[in-house]
């Protein structure tokens, strides 16, 4: 994770059931491409982006960065999960100075519907909560998107409040559900 984050990055990587969670490679970086570029996995965050322009600015080894962790699955990439502080400017907050943790995630369509989204997320919830006890995890996500909703209830997220952001209600949730901290 970014600024003042839980001890060194990246994590030893972590096993699931079914997926490794683990840094960016470069043999990643078609499957980068390939997830930003699609219209399903980018229509609840601004839409596809324009695979010639990716193919420009996706770097040799994409998303190496703390915070990152690639899902895989039998040795490929098949989404990715993020754990960066919330923008102070951006609604949504359940501490006073603002500075939570936010989690997001993308997978490629075909990874959709066979639950490696919650195992995959939470693992990273369950190391984040063993690197910094007590410290709160955000999500935000359009209402409008299904998907991300039944998710957020099935890691154990509790709505704090909605707002309007990006031209759409959008759901802002904690975890763990406990008060804020001041």
């Amino acid at each position: 994770m970014t600024e003042s984050g839980p001890g060194a990055w990246p994590p030893v990587p972590m096993r699931t059931e079914r997926l490794l969670l683990r840094e960016s490679e470069a043999r990643d970086r078609g499957a980068f491409i390939e997830l930003f570029a699609s219209p399903e996995a980018g229509a609840y965050v601004g839409g596809p982006r324009p695979l010639a322009e990716l193919e420009r600015a996706v770097p040799e080894v994409p998303g190496r960065r703390p915070g990152l962790f690639v899902i895989d699955l039998d040795g490929a990439m098949i989404g990715v999960i993020t754990l960066d502080r919330r923008d102070a400017a951006r609604p949504g907050h359940v501490r006073p100075d603002a500075g939570e943790v936010e989690l997001g995630y993308m997978f490629l369509p075909q990874a959709w519907g066979l639950g490696y989204a919650a195992e995959a997320c939470a693992a990273a919830l369950a190391w984040f909560a063993a690197a910094r006890p007590g410290d709160p995890v955000v999500l935000c996500t359009q209402t409008a998107n299904d998907r991300s909703m039944r998710l957020a209830a099935k890691l154990g997220f509790t709505e704090v409040q909605r707002f309007e952001e990006y031209g759409a209600e959008q759901w802002f949730g904690v975890w763990p559900p406990a008060a804020p901290r001041g």
